[in-house]
């Protein structure tokens, strides 16, 4: 016969709730949800949720067999919240609580603040401890904190989906390796590729594989798939000590609607909007967070906080801050409502926005926070004091499509669709910009970015290695999704490991070394990375030559030699090109994309490239031999 449990009262800090009642306790995680506790010297869980509306809540789960009506948690005050001490409990066991609602329903709920919780399809939340892992990435943290932000470093992201970048083919379960497996072949991986920085798409807890985290439950939860927190904070370490960074993706923008979880979790609109057109994203079919409620902020600001102080994560990508900006986002006249000066900004999550980042970079030197807007909203990545939103970087979705329109245009027609090539050098210093090509772009039945490129099977891949020639010389950091590094053709499928048998063959095999190389170009030449995003590190030499469909530009910046790249877009060899040289002297071709090595032809130019001395351009210029739709890059030697 089991032993009965009782719950008692707990005891707060006064400064505790204080802070929650003003809305700015960024460590409110370490205040609500559920921890290890000693009482009159009797161990067990505290167990704290704020349920403002709720007649009643309770706490069960497998230390009391489920018993829902056993251990009530008691009002803390007048602060909203239900908080109780139960002896006994410990570390690991499954829990929910009962909430019975203003609306007369009592339904079981997940602990918002649950650290861990119960494998899909169980959704129980999981007692756990918080600090029971010792970190070893002292160094690369403190260099983070003495570069600040990371506008003038080189950075190449590879964006992985942990549940389909390896997969446990022996295994049979569902095929997910664990954290640690998962760190050690990925370090080798963006180690040998020159990638700088992972990023990860969300983590956090979430019941829908297919939605491939975007449909968060649990927000402060690593996902169980792939073993515990203190595994997940063992994979950050493991690549902060091989000198790669992570970023990881964020959705502060909506939520699911299940009933175990977040939505009506009181029985009235606690963390949403009751209006359904504010609290409710029509795309989706979730609820959106009401940011103008300071409980709801703090939920979202603590969470934020939680991911960079206690997995040390190097930056976050916020997900859908365009819907977040605008009322009318996705709607039509009449399904929204305006602010109160009429506009259709969101001014509450503005606010927000602004906030976040302030706190996040006080506290967090060096850390990056990414908006993925797809607006001209105006100074996303620019200074709050300018008035900006106090982004780091902004993703650059103009260039996205423009480039991804241009490179599927079949070449006999792109000197009709130059601006395409061209117009993004019109904007490319009014934000601090990644270069993103996504997991959004190889999915939905959009094919992947080989498919995308126009041709056929040659063309395809020689038009791929010539994308990425030019994402990698346009200024921007870069981004790319798994697969994307050497071709995949198959769309990408969640469930499924992406296609590393294409590497077997050469063509495939040679796209990846290019981008390989194009890594390591990154990093060690200084005009590839210093003066990104000023027009510093930039000059046009030619952006005209539309009939040829060629453009030439110059990179340049801190101590390193220029760097001349020139692109023909193009299936044609083109000899005897003439394009005036940006210095007189001597230039060296240290990259070609048509190279053998990379599965192209091998049409270029060998050795070193003198500057031909007349009235050509005003400095000369120099005379080559484009390859078909190919990249050359040319590297200043001094001169004569």
């Amino acid at each position: 016969m089991r032993g009965k449990l009782k719950s008692v009262p707990a005891f707060f800090e006064p400064f505790d709730l204080y802070l929650f009642g003003k809305g700015t306790h960024w460590d409110l995680y370490r205040f609500l949800g559920a921890h290890s506790v000693e009482v009159d010297g009797v161990k067990g869980y505290r167990f704290a949720v704020w349920a403002p509306n709720a007649q009643e809540v309770h706490v069960a789960g497998d230390f009391n067999e489920w018993h829902f009506r056993e251990l009530p948690l008691y009002p803390v005050g007048e602060s909203g919240i239900w908080a109780a001490f139960v002896a006994g409990v410990q570390k690991g066991q499954l829990y929910k609580f009962s909430v019975l609602g203003e609306d007369g329903r009592d339904v079981y709920k997940v602990d918002p603040f649950a650290f861990y919780c119960e494998l899909r399809p169980g959704v129980a939340s999981r007692t756990w401890e918080l600090d029971n892992y010792t970190w070893a990435d002292d160094e690369w943290m403190q260099e983070r904190r003495k570069q600040g932000p990371p506008l003038d470093q080189p950075i190449s992201i590879y964006e992985v989906h942990l549940g389909s970048w390896c997969r446990d083919h022996d295994s049979e379960s569902d095929g997910f390796l664990p954290y640690g497996q998962i760190a050690e072949l990925l370090i080798n991986y963006v180690k040998d590729m020159g990638f700088t920085h992972v990023e990860l798409l969300p983590v956090a807890e979430h019941p829908l594989d297919e939605s491939w985290g975007y449909q968060t439950s649990n927000y402060y939860a690593p996902t169980s798939r792939f073993g515990t927190p203190e595994e997940f904070k063992g994979f950050v370490d493991a690549l902060h000590n091989a000198g790669i960074g992570i970023f990881l993706d964020w959705v502060p923008a909506h939520f699911p609607k299940d009933d175990w979880c977040l939505g009506r979790f009181d029985g009235s609109a606690l963390y949403e909007h009751l209006d359904p057109q504010l609290g409710e994203h029509p795309d989706w079919g979730t609820y959106i967070f009401n940011y103008g409620r300071h409980e709801v902020r703090n939920f979202l600001f603590s969470n934020a906080l939680y991911w960079l102080r206690e997995f040390h994560i190097d930056g976050l990508r916020i997900d859908a801050v365009a819907s977040m900006l605008y009322l009318d986002y996705s709607r039509c006249e009449g399904e929204w409502c305006p602010n109160k000066y009429g506009g259709r900004e969101n001014l509450e999550a503005i606010d927000f926005l602004r906030e976040l980042n302030r706190v996040a970079h006080e506290q967090f030197p060096g850390v990056a926070m990414i908006a993925e807007e797809s607006t001209s909203w105006p100074g996303v990545s620019r200074p709050l004091y300018t008035g900006g939103l106090g982004f780091t970087f902004k993703w650059n979705m103009g260039w996205m499509h423009d480039s991804l329109t241009y490179f599927s245009t079949d070449p006999i027609y792109r000197s009709y669709a130059h601006n395409s090539l061209t117009f993004s050098m019109l904007y490319a210093f009014s934000e601090n910009f990644i270069l993103p090509l996504s997991h959004d772009e190889v999915v939905h039945g959009k094919g992947t970015i080989l498919s995308k490129m126009s041709g056929d099977v040659w063309q395809q891949q020689a038009n791929l290695r010539l994308l990425f020639s030019y994402m990698w010389a346009h200024p921007g950091k870069k981004m790319i999704f798994m697969g994307s590094e050497f071709g995949q053709w198959n769309e990408w499928n969640p469930r499924e490991e992406i296609d590393w048998c294409l590497l077997q063959f050469p063509a495939h095999d040679g796209i990846r070394t290019l981008v390989r190389d194009l890594n390591r170009m990154l990093v060690t030449e200084e005009a590839m990375h210093k003066d990104d995003v000023s027009w510093e590190g930039f000059r046009w030499v030619d952006f005209s030559d539309y009939g040829a469909s060629v453009i030439s530009f110059v990179r340049m910046g801190g101590d390193g030699a220029p760097l001349f790249w020139i692109f023909n877009f193009t299936p044609v060899v083109r000899h005897h090109y003439r394009v005036a040289s940006p210095k007189c002297g001597v230039w060296e071709e240290i990259l070609n994309s048509d190279s053998m090595y990379y599965g192209g032809s091998n049409v270029g130019n060998i050795g070193a490239i003198e500057t031909c001395s007349d009235d050509f351009g005003g400095e000369g210029f120099i005379e080559l031999t484009l390859p078909p739709l190919g990249a050359i890059c040319l590297k200043y030697q001094g001169g004569r």
